[in-house]
This record gives structure tokens, C-alpha cells and sequence, in this order.
């Protein structure tokens, strides 16, 4: 009986002390709990007195207990938890294996108190913002097999005392911090790591051999640091290594043989580095290897013969001095995808060393020696986009079979010695975007199908032996932006034809033999910025609405037949006496210009040649005259009324209104006025929380959108007039996928920004509607996130000084009639805080905000690339991505992506497809990082984007 009691009292101890343990554990958690603003995700952390069940931590959300109740797991990954870690008393979790804080809002230190948990086994608190240095009691943890602390913001040096006690440890992620000074060489001692990432930090020095010990590795990254000096020689130690990321460091020296050893690598990553000499031609052995980048050194000799195992993918070894010929193992190659080459002194037969590709998306060989002919056999290649072998010494003609390229959209053929005509089939080519055929021997007209490239935006066919006219059919490429025709023999007219072109960037007709006055047509050209006619025998005189071209920065008419005076406007007013040198007669006040003073003789020796005509056109002036009379009288009589019924502030206002308007000189204050019946209801078309948009079609003019703003204040206002230069800079913006920014005007009650209306109105309303969101299928999805890419480029990069959006969204990108994305309201932020470098309000659209606005006042590009991560992840999902911007990762495979996909329409049939959709969900991934320094530019996003339709 005695024995019985004895037992039950101690079954009694027991259950109470599993009970007290219990408490203790639960309200540990719960005065963590108290002191987190957003606790939204731990409602079910509650302890209740009626329900004994509930009482108990083991039922609560992201808790996990042993059997005797002990808490051992604490996973709350992905659970928006903002707050630190400060509260959270870890001694009250002994038994504790198993913490996951991953991808939340975390700040403040890593605690030390961590490392008096001897049980832990895997440790998560990656993707947060915790800072401060990596404490050394972590050494402590004896148990743990699993360490990922990447995508923070930890700074210091790793204390060689860390690695001592970590004999279990598998995986290691440190990437993606402020980590600096050297690699511990103790590192080495964790020799049962599979998983080590040290990359995208502030490492310097030699790594160190070390890390030769760890034979069980199967990927190591230690990429975007500073690390110096040579490849260590150990790595060849690493036979199980499938991924080596060295790219983007300082390493020198040359190739080290022992990698040979490494025969299961996968993806080798050298990137732009200083290593040189020559390229073992054992890594030829290396069968499994998919993707290989050797570019950006100084490497030189012949390339190896790759691709013996047929998996190689992904091939570049561009920017170096490799010398002899293409490698005979890429014939048989079918497995490629991209290849780059260009940029070296390779050589051999471009006919011969390549085969048919069915796979191959990008091929660039340019700037090399290569000889040869251009393969009808590419014909072949239905999925390459990109073909660039510009600068080599390649013979013969373009193959007709070029015009089978249907998904073309890049082909530079320039700088090699081409011979024959333009074939008529690649007008089939309606993907086509970039043709350059420049400084070659072709011969014979432009074929007229050159008009069916509906998508073209750059077309040079420079330096060669073609005749006959200009075709006005070039007028049907309405995308065109930059036309180059110099150097040739065209001769005939100019055709006016050409005045339906959007031009931006140049047009070069210089050294022909065009005749024939300069149509004036072409002033419509009013984004156009260098305009070169030079050195033909055109005749007349300079159009006098060339003057309204307010884009040019540079002009030629030298060496014609040019007479009568130079317009006196736009930057006609500054060009040089050179841009009108050896012509017959013309005059203006270009200094070294004769004045046009003399003129009336001119026009009375004329007049006596041609009394009859003289007569015909004085009659017609004078009734042209008397109608613009009677037609000025009438305009003044309605200005007038309108301003006996406005308001004194406006009249007040009037003397001195602060407007940049820019379009052909002729969009003024009252015709938007009166287009808008004075900003009527019936035109708005939108509002956001800076203002109204109303829509506003011109008399004679284009339609415009015009965004009114909330009231200025005084001291605003103030700000703005001096602040004008740099609002005017926004109207120079011109980008195809950049909406054209006229201005900004502030007269009397209206102060309202001016830009082109776009059809389609905004990316989020087109996803918000099912019936439009099924109509933009992935192609045009695919294309419009790579215009978004190419726009905010153009911005951050381009622009004579880099302008940050500050708020881009789904609203603020704008859809025209061909599904082309163009990005707007980019001059809102800047005119409603001319202060902007010193921003105290949290700008842009709530969403859509880098995370990093929330502690700092200063907006940088990086805000952009975090923004444009989440309009790109948004496009492919159909919806705002919300929490799964602190989910995803780049390692999402392509079953996790189908599943992220906008539902509305179906997963991608083909396999490129599917492939690019995954690429533009893993660069948007890589552009929402937490830490700005880890996300990429825009021109790499941009870049990369526009070349790969793979894996990156």
C-alpha cells in the first residue's frame, strides 16, 4: 500500500512539474508576444481557463512539443512579425531543436542568449533585418546541423572561434550582409558542410585553403565580395561540388588545373574577375556542366572543348583574349541555349564550327575574327531571338532561310564584308526590333517588305553600296527611333514619308546623293536629338518649322545646295557655322552667317523671273492674310472674355505663372483650359492622393492627360519657382517606354501636370478586370515587364542625371493599344517635394514601398528595383503579391512558380515560355531583398531580361 502512494504521488510531481514547465514556456512566449506591434498571426497564443486543452502551448501556432509537453520547435516563418528578439527569454526553451524566424520584419541584435540552447539543431532568422555583429556564443550550439542567417543586415568580422564547436553543421548561409574583413581559415574545420554561402558581402583577401577540407560540399558561393589572389588550388578537394560561385571578386592568377577534379560541377561562375593565361582543355571533362561563364577576364589561348557530356546550357566566355578557332565540340552542341562569345580574337569558319541549334535563344559572336559564311542551315533555329556577329570578316550574302527566324528579334550583321542584296523575306520578321546591316558591301535597293517590320525601333543600313531611293514604305515602321542611312548612293527625294515616324534618337542621311528640297514633314520629328542631312545635293531652304524641334543637341547640313535663312529657334540658335558650311546661300544669325538683311533684293530679282506665279501667290497671301486677321480678332475676343470672368487670383497670377510646357511650342495654359471645360467631371478619368486626371483632346493638338493637383502651398510654391531647371529636365525624357512628360503649369486655381494619354489605361486596372487580364496572355506580360525594366533603366542609368520614381505601381504603369507598358507619373514626386533629396514623408504607394523607407528618409534606385520587383511578381500572379514578398526566394523551382501563376489563363504550353516566366519571377524575387545593396541594378535586370529566356 505504501509502494502504491509512494508511486502515486510521484505520478502526481511528475504531472505538475510537466504542467509548471508548461506555464513557464507559454508565458515566456506570451510577454514576447505583448511587446510586438503586429500580432495578428499569433492569435491562437492565448491561454484559457475553462479549456484545458487550450492551456497548453502545444496547440498554438508554430509550436511544437516532445511528448512530454516541452516545447522543441518554434517555426513562425512568413508571419509578417515586425519587432526584435530582445523579449523573447530563450532560457525557458532547454529542450528547444528547432527555430525558424524566417522572412519577417525582425530588427535589432542576434541574441546571445541563443547560445545556451545545447539542443538546437537548425537555426532560420534569415530574411529579416537584424543587425548589429554575429555573437560568439552561438559557438555553443554542439547540435546544429542547420545555420541560414542570409538576407540580413549583420555586420563585423566572423570570429575564427565560431567554427570550433560546430561539428554537425550541414548548411551555412551567411549571404547577403555587411559580414567584413577575411575568411576565417577555421572555417575548415566544419567538415561535414554540404551548403556554404558566404556571397554578397564585404570579405577582402585570400580565401583561404581551408576550405579544401570540406570534401562533403556540394555548393559553395562566395561571389559578389572582394576577395583577392588566386583560386585556392584545394578546391579540386571538392569532388562532390555541383555549384561554384566565384564571380564578381578580384580573384587573379590563372585557372586552377585541380578544379578538373571537380567532375560533378553543374554551374561554374568565374564572372568578371583578373584571371588569365590559358583555359585548361581538360575542363573538357567536366560532362556535367550546364552552365559556364568565363567572361569578363583576361583569359587567352584556345577554349576548351566543352559540351562532351551535351548539357551545356548556358556558355560564355566573352570580354577576354581567346585566340583560335571556335571549338569543333559546339557542332553537335543541340543542347545550347545562350551563347557569348563576343569580344575576343577567336577565329575559324562560321559556317563550319556551328551546327543547327533547335534550342538556342542567344548567339553572340561578335568582335572576333571569324571568317566564313552566314549558315542557311540557322534557318534551322525557329527559337533564337538574338543573332549578333557584328565586327568579324564574315563573306557571302543573308541567306534567305533567315526570314524562317520568326521569333527573331535582334540581328546585327554590321562590320563584316557581306555582299549581295537585303532579302525581301526578312520583312516577315515582324519580332524584329534591332536590324543592323551597317559597313558591309550591299547592293542593289532596299527592298520595300523593310516597311512590314512592324516592331522595329533601330535600323542602320550605314556604309554600304545601296542605290536606288529611299523606300517611303520605311514610314510604316511606326516603333522606329533611330534610322541610319549614311554613306551610301540613294539619291531621288527625301520622302516625306518618313514624317510618320516617331524618330528619337538620330537620323543619318549624310554622304548620299539625295536631291531635291528637305520636306518639312520631317519638324514633326519633335523628340528627334541628332539630325544629320550632310554632305548631298539637296537644294531649297531649311524648313522654317525645324526650329520647333526642341529635342536636338546636334545638326548637319553642310555640303548642299541649302539657300535662304537658317531658322532662328530651338538650337538652330546655338549650332556652329560648321553644321551650314560650304552650301549655295544660306543666311541667319548663326555667327559666321551672313544676315539675311539682303533679302528683299534676292526676292525682287526673283520676282522679275516669275511675274506670273508672284502674282498668283500675292493674291493668295492676301486672302490668307485677312483670314488669320479676322481669326486672331476672334481668338483675342474669346481670351478676353474668359479673362473678365476669372477669378483676381488668376489675373494676379497671370503676370508671372510658373509653366513648362513643351509640345511644339503651341500647348498653352487656356487651351487645356478650355479642352477640360475648366477640369469638368465629365473628363476625369482617374484620381490618386496627389490629385486628379483628366482627359483633355486638343483642337489641334494630340490627346493629352493632364494630372491636377491638391492645392501648393505658399512655401511649396516657393520651392517650385526655384526648382524649375530641374522639372524641365523631366520633359527631356524620351524613352519608349517612358510616357512623355510635357510639364508642369501653375496658373491662377489650376496647378496640373501634362502627359501623352496612353489608350489602355493602367496595368492594375487591365489585372483587375478578368476579361482584359485573359487577353494579356504571357508573351505580352513577358514583354511588358521587360519594358518596365528598359523604362526605369533609361532613368536610373541614361539620363544625364539619374532620376528616382519614387512610386511605381501597377497604377503608374500605363498600357497603350499594343499591350506596351509605359511608365508615368514619374514627375509627381519631384514637383510635389522639390526638396526630394531630403524627403521626411513616406513616398509611394502603400505595397509597393521598399522596406528600408521605413527607417531612412533617403529614396535611392534601389527603391525602384524594389518596387519594379513587385509590379513584375504582380504581372505574372494576376494579383498584388502581399505577404509572399517575404516568402518567395530565387531558389523556387518550376513547379512552385506554376503554382504562384495567374490562374486566369493557362500555365505556359511551351517550354521557352515557361522557362522566361520563371526567369522574370526569380530576377523580380532577387529585386525585393531586403537589403538594398543585394538587390541588382535595373540595367543588369534590364540586360538580363532581354537575353536570357532561361533559368538565371
Amino acid at each position: 500500500m505504501a509502494y502504491l502512494l509512494k508511486r502515486f504521488s510521484f505520478l502526481l510531481l511528475s504531472l505538475w512539474y510537466v504542467r509548471a514547465v508548461e506555464l513557464l514556456e507559454a508565458k515566456a512566449l506570451l510577454r514576447w508576444k505583448e511587446n510586438l506591434p503586429n500580432q495578428s498571426s499569433l492569435q491562437t497564443w492565448t491561454l484559457a481557463v475553462n479549456n484545458e486543452n487550450l492551456t497548453s502551448p502545444c496547440n498554438w501556432f508554430g509550436i511544437s512539443c516532445d511528448n512530454a509537453g516541452s516545447i522543441i520547435g518554434i517555426n513562425l516563418a512568413s508571419s509578417r512579425i515586425r519587432g526584435n528578439l530582445s523579449n523573447l527569454d530563450f532560457s525557458y526553451f532547454p529542450n528547444l531543436t528547432c527555430l525558424n524566424l524566417s522572412s519577417n520584419v525582425l530588427s535589432g541584435p542576434i541574441p546571445s542568449e541563443l547560445g545556451s540552447l545545447s539542443k538546437l539543431t537548425h537555426l532560420n532568422l534569415s530574411m529579416n533585418y537584424l543587425s548589429g555583429f554575429f555573437p560568439l556564443s552561438l559557438a555553443n550550439l554542439s547540435q546544429i546541423s542547420l545555420l541560414y542567417v542570409g538576407n540580413n543586415l549583420i555586420s563585423g568580422e566572423l570570429d575564427p572561434r565560431l567554427f570550433s564547436n560546430w561539428n554537425r553543421l550541414q548548411f551555412l548561409e551567411l549571404h547577403n550582409n555587411n559580414f567584413t574583413g577575411m575568411i576565417p581559415s577555421e572555417i575548415g574545420l566544419l567538415v561535414n558542410l554540404v551548403e556554404l554561402a558566404l556571397s554578397s558581402n564585404h570579405f577582402h583577401g585570400f580565401v583561404p585553403s581551408a576550405i579544401g577540407n570540406l570534401t562533403n560540399l556540394d555548393a559553395l558561393a562566395l561571389h559578389r565580395n572582394h576577395l583577392s589572389g588566386p583560386i585556392p588550388s584545394s578546391f579540386g578537394n571538392l569532388t562532390e561540388l555541383t555549384m561554384l560561385f566565384l564571380h564578381q571578386n578580384e580573384f587573379s592568377g590563372t585557372f586552377p588545373h585541380s578544379l578538373l577534379n571537380c567532375n560533378l560541377l553543374v554551374e561554374l561562375l568565374l564572372f568578371t574577375n583578373r584571371l588569365s593565361g590559358f583555359v585548361p582543355q581538360g575542363l573538357a571533362n567536366l560532362t556535367s556542366l550546364r552552365d559556364l561563364d568565363l567572361s569578363e577576364n583576361n583569359f587567352s589561348g584556345p577554349l576548351p572543348q566543352v559540351c562532351q557530356g551535351a548539357k551545356l546550357q548556358l556558355f560564355t566566355a566573352a570580354f577576354n583574349n581567346f585566340t583560335g578557332p571556335i571549338p569543333k565540340s559546339l557542332r553537335n552542341c543541340t543542347s545550347l541555349v545562350r551563347v557569348r562569345l563576343h569580344n575576343n580574337q577567336l577565329s575559324g569558319s562560321l559556317d563550319r564550327d556551328f551546327g543547327v541549334y533547335p534550342n538556342l535563344n542567344y548567339l553572340e559572336l561578335s568582335h572576333n575574327r571569324l571568317e566564313g559564311l552566314l549558315s542557311a542551315k540557322w534557318g534551322g533555329c525557329r527559337n533564337l531571338e538574338q543573332l549578333k556577329v557584328a565586327g568579324n570578316m564574315i563573306k557571302g550574302e543573308i541567306p534567305e532561310e533567315f526570314g524562317k527566324l520568326n521569333r527573331l528579334a535582334v540581328l546585327d550583321l554590321s562590320s563584316n564584308q557581306l555582299v549581295g542584296n537585303i532579302p525581301k523575306v526578312l520583312g516577315r520578321l515582324t519580332t524584329l526590333y534591332f536590324l543592323n546591316l551597317s559597313n558591309n558591301q550591299l547592293s542593289d535597293v532596299v527592298p520595300l517588305e523593310i516597311g512590314k517590320l512592324s516592331s522595329l525601333e533601330d535600323l542602320d543600313l550605314s556604309e554600304n553600296k545601296l542605290n536606288g531611293q529611299i523606300p517611303g514604305q520605311l514610314g510604316e515602321c511606326l516603333k522606329l527611333h533611330n534610322l541610319f542611312l549614311r554613306k551610301n548612293y540613294f539619291n531621288g527625294s527625301i520622302p516625306f514619308q518618313l514624317g510618320s515616324l516617331a524618330l528619337q534618337g538620330s537620323l543619318d542621311l549624310s554622304q548620299n546623293l539625295l536631291t531635291q528640297q528637305i520636306p518639312p514633314e520631317l519638324a514633326k520629328f519633335t523628340m528627334l536629338e541628332h539630325l544629320n542631312v550632310s554632305h548631298n545635293m539637296l537644294s531649297g531652304s531649311i524648313p522654317s518649322l525645324f526650329g520647333t524641334m526642341t529635342s536636338l543637341t546636334s545638326i548637319d547640313f553642310s555640303y548642299n545646295d541649302l539657300e535662304g535663312p537658317v531658322p532662328d529657334s530651338g538650337f538652330f540658335r546655338r549650332a556652329s557655322l560648321a553644321a551650314f558650311s560650304n552650301n549655295k546661300n544660306l543666311c541667319g544669325e548663326v555667327p559666321g552667317l551672313k544676315p539675311c538683311s539682303n533679302t528683299s533684293v534676292e526676292k525682287e530679282t526673283h520676282k522679275k523671273n516669275h511675274n506670273v506665279p508672284i502674282i498668283i501667290v500675292s493674291a493668295s497671301l492676301s486672302w490668307l492674310i485677312l483670314y488669320l486677321a479676322l481669326f486672331i480678332l476672334y481668338a483675342l475676343s474669346r481670351r478676353a472674355k474668359r479673362s473678365r470672368e476669372s477669378k483676381e487670383a488668376m489675373v494676379s497670377d497671370a503676370r508671372n505663372p510658373l509653366s513648362i510646357l513643351n509640345y511644339d511650342g503651341k500647348i498653352v495654359y487656356e487651351d487645356i483650359i478650355e479642352a477640360t471645360e475648366s477640369f469638368d467631371e465629365k473628363y476625369c478619368i482617374g484620381s490618386g492622393g496627389s490629385g486628379r486626371v483628366y482627359k483633355a483632346k486638343l483642337t489641334l493638338g494630340p490627346v493629352l492627360a493632364i494630372k491636377k493637383l491638391l492645392c501648393l502651398g505658399g512655401e511649396q510654391m516657393e520651392k517650385l519657382r526655384s526648382f524649375t531647371n530641374e522639372i524641365r529636365a523631366l520633359t527631356e525624357i524620351r524613352h519608349k517606354n517612358i510616357v512623355k512628360f510635357y510639364g508642369f503649369c501653375c496658373h491662377g486655381p489650376h496647378k496640373f501636370l501634362v502627359y501623352d494619354y496612353i489608350e489602355r489605361g493602367s496595368l492594375a486596372d487591365v489585372l483587375r478586370d478578368d476579361m482584359k487580364a485573359k487577353e494579356l496572355e504571357w508573351s505580352k506580360r513577358i514583354k511588358l515587364v521587360k519594358d518596365v525594366a528598359n523604362g526605369l533603366s533609361y532613368m536610373h542609368h541614361d539620363c544625364v542625371q539619374s532620376i528616382i520614381h519614387r512610386d511605381i505601381s501597377s497604377k503608374n504603369v500605363l498600357l497603350n493599344d499594343k499591350y506596351e507598358a509605359c511608365i508615368s507619373d514619374f514627375g509627381t514626386a519631384k514637383i510635389l517635394n522639390p526638396d526630394s533629396s531630403n524627403v521626411t514623408v513616406l513616398a509611394g504607394t502603400l505595397g509597393y514601398v521598399a522596406p528600408e523607407l521605413a527607417y531612412t528618409v533617403s529614396a535611392t534606385e534601389k527603391c525602384d528595383v524594389y518596387s519594379f520587383g513587385v509590379v513584375a511578381l504582380e504581372v505574372m500572379m494576376g494579383k498584388h503579391p502581399a505577404e509572399l514578398v517575404s516568402v518567395l526566394n530565387s531558389c523556387l523551382d518550376q513547379k512552385d512558380i506554376q503554382l504562384i501563376l495567374d490562374p486566369r489563363i493557362r500555365t505556359p504550353a511551351d517550354e521557352e515560355t515557361a522557362l522566361e516566366v520563371a526567369s522574370i519571377v526569380r530576377h523580380a524575387v532577387s529585386c525585393i531583398c531586403v537589403e538594398p545593396k543585394s538587390r541588382p541594378t535595373m540595367r543588369w535586370v534590364s540586360q538580363a531580361l532581354s537575353e536570357a529566356r532561361t533559368n538565371v
